[in-house]
């Protein structure tokens, strides 16, 4: 998880990926974390292997799998996609207030590295209802939960979380460890699984799917 000091608090920021529904879905054909729907779960080298089998079966929800539904049909199903998309995205937390940031709705963990927009004075897309948007507040980043109305009519009021622009860079690098340690988590559970050349194959495809592990060329403000 990446964290910086700033104004005396801790800023923290984390890759998530919101937890569906999976109640009218067969059952996951591995352990699965029993989390509430809507929920967050938060990706890093740290999730135990039932956390890592919602987190397969989350990434799997959205796509068809053929009967007998086992864990190599699942495991093909998912190689078979040309690329791996997961409702998330990263969420930014200031534990002095207690301030959380979470993706909007329809925000894919697909494109978390779109966050360094915002060197450059951008604004990606985190989502709608609410619509997280970044502004900038002097030399500083003001994200907020809900980029509606009132924002944009300067009244700078809702949740957000502020953070120096400077500070971007390494907490998006923070980011890029946790999931380079999630890499490394799912290749262990899918020895554990006896999954062989497919595990090797399903962790390499999450990686170019949520370009984990590609160098930074971080936009200049």
């Amino acid at each position: 998880m990446g964290d910086i000091e700033f104004n005396s608090a801790v800023i923290t920021m984390q890759a998530v990926v919101e937890v569906p529904a999976l109640d009218n879905d067969p059952a996951p054909p591995w352990p699965a974390a029993q989390t509430g729907p809507w929920s967050w779960l938060p990706l890093n080298a740290d999730c135990t292997d039932e956390e890592l089998g919602l987190f397969l079966a989350a990434l799997a929800a959205r796509i068809e799998v053929l009967p007998p539904r086992g864990r190599h049909e699942v495991v093909d199903t998912l190689l078979a996609e040309e690329l791996l998309i997961i409702a998330g995205g990263l969420q930014v937390s200031d534990p002095s207030t207690g301030r959380v940031v979470v993706p909007g709705c329809c925000a894919g963990l697909e494109d978390w590295r779109d966050w360094a927009q915002a060197l450059a004075g951008g604004s990606p897309w985190l989502g709608h209802d609410p619509g997280p948007e970044i502004g900038a507040v002097g030399e500083d980043l003001r994200v907020w939960q809900d980029g509606g109305p009132d924002r944009h009519r300067g009244r700078w009021a809702g949740l957000h979380v502020d953070l120096p622009r400077h500070a971007l860079p390494q907490l998006l690098m923070g980011v890029q460890r946790d999931l380079v340690g999630l890499l490394d988590a799912l290749a262990g559970w899918a020895e554990r699984a006896d999954l062989g050349r497919q595990g090797t194959a399903l962790v390499r495809a999450i990686d170019h799917s949520f370009t984990i592990t590609a160098p930074w060329d971080f936009p200049e403000g």
